[in-house]
């Protein structure tokens, strides 16, 4: 293909400072010009790995056959009829095989919206509706979302909540653990029973909402004793308990849905971003009789559920199954893990490695002390990164921690070859100029 001399990263880059507003931010200046699973070329032809997937969308890769001849195949049939209007089966069929996945011994109900925080918000509504309640008690460190009703959610100010409030009333912030910080479970307990005391009465209280791992927070891992107690409080005082998995979810972990390492059954879950390939879907997955709380007309949306997403959709399901990309997130996983074990092994400022399944993250800390974390070896690491041909994503309460969300197609071989341009960039990020 005979390429635009001017269609250059640099060019491209001042069209769009130009074009769209500066809130929209970037973490790399790279225009992609195609993808093929874990790899992408930019305008220029330069070949990146990508260890971001699309920030977890990507579970299956760029452009994998499968999905991508699903929605050809429904591209000839229909595009759009909004699904109150005219129903489809594909939106059907998405519906019974989530409610079948789902944790619980008990009947389950599944609604398509289009975004992650939108299936959230929703969420949010089922569970006041059915509850007769108002308040939500979310975590520290937590996020979920970009609207105002999520981002009173969120436990992150900068850059999600900075300016942009007052945020909605009746919303709470319980105590993340973070072993490495010097949170503990039993802090976190207590600090949920402050808010009953100080804040809120449980009687009031419509939900509770967590990430079983924590995405932009830094990759913290719930632990399941949390989860599990939640899960009791949640039961004694009428609460309905919500998986927040749009970031965990469609097997990032090594499970379809985190929460199940825990043994726990939230009464609803929500997911997005890797469920379809790259098409835009989301859901609310839940007890039935709690996703039947809202009166008909009460949820929905023009787009949601999107015949090209639900289609894309079943077809990452059938490759799931048909590659069992459940057991390959538990390999990439260990040889994440392993790579970066490594790496702390010889570098003092990765305090911590850690990970769940391929959703593993570690931690930049200056001489690896916790309370004095390196926001800008984490950029550095990342800018380094780029340069030498892979892609990765900071993400973290302080911005010091390097996550990876590499598809789970990608080979040994190229996870090898990314591991090792972390290491060579984390050498030349860490070394006095």
């Amino acid at each position: 293909m005979q390429r635009d001399p001017h269609l250059n990263n640099a060019a491209l880059f001042a069209r769009r400072e130009a074009a769209i507003p500066r809130g929209v931010g970037h973490s790399h200046q790279i225009f992609i010009e195609r993808g093929e699973n874990a790899e992408i070329w930019d305008v220029e032809g330069r070949r990146y790995i990508d260890f971001a997937g699309g920030i977890a969308v990507l579970n299956t890769g760029h452009c994998h056959p499968a999905v991508i001849q699903a929605v050809k195949d429904q591209l000839d049939r229909f595009t759009h009829t909004c699904f109150q209007v005219l129903a489809y089966e594909p939106y059907v069929e998405l519906a019974e095989r989530l409610n079948a996945k789902a944790p619980g011994h008990f009947a389950k109900k599944t609604l398509f919206l289009t975004t992650g925080a939108e299936a959230v918000e929703n969420a949010v509504k089922i569970a006041r509706a059915h509850t007769g309640r108002s308040g939500v008690i979310a975590f520290t460190g937590g996020y979920h979302g970009r609207t105002m009703m999520t981002m009173g959610m969120t436990g992150k100010v900068v850059p999600y909540k900075a300016g942009f409030g007052p945020f909605p009333a009746e919303i709470f912030h319980a105590r993340f653990p973070n072993e490495l910080h010097g949170v503990s479970v039993q802090d976190a307990i207590d600090s949920l029973e402050s808010i009953f005391k100080n804040d809120i009465e449980p009687s009031r209280v419509a939900a509770i909402i967590i990430e079983p791992v924590q995405g932009e927070g830094g990759f913290n891992i719930a632990p399941p004793a949390l989860l599990q107690h939640l899960r009791a409080v949640c039961d004694q005082h009428g609460i309905l308990l919500i998986a927040d998995e749009v970031q965990t979810g469609a097997g990032r972990t090594g499970k379809w849905f985190a929460i199940e390492h825990s043994g726990v059954a939230p009464d609803l879950i929500t997911m997005a971003k890797s469920m379809a390939g790259g098409f835009p879907i989301s859901a609310v997955v839940g007890r039935a009789e709690v996703m039947d709380a809202a009166a008909p007309g009460g949820l929905g949306g023009t787009y949601a559920g999107s015949p090209l997403a639900c289609a894309a959709a079943l077809a990452v399901l059938d490759v799931f199954e048909k590659e069992n990309l459940l057991q390959r997130a538990e390999d990439v996983g260990l040889r994440l893990v392993g790579g970066l074990q490594a790496l702390a092994q010889k570098h003092r400022c990765v305090a911590q490695v850690r990970g769940l399944g391929a959703m593993v993250a570690m931690e930049l800390c200056q001489d690896g002390n916790p309370h004095q974390p390196d926001a800008a070896l984490a950029k550095a690491l990342s800018a380094e990164a780029a340069k030498r041909g892979l892609i990765l994503l900071t993400c973290g309460t302080y911005g010091n921690v390097i996550r990876i969300l590499v598809p789970l197609t990608a080979s040994d071989a190229l996870l090898d070859e990314g591991l090792s341009i972390i290491g060579a960039s984390l050498e030349a990020a860490s070394t006095p100029r």
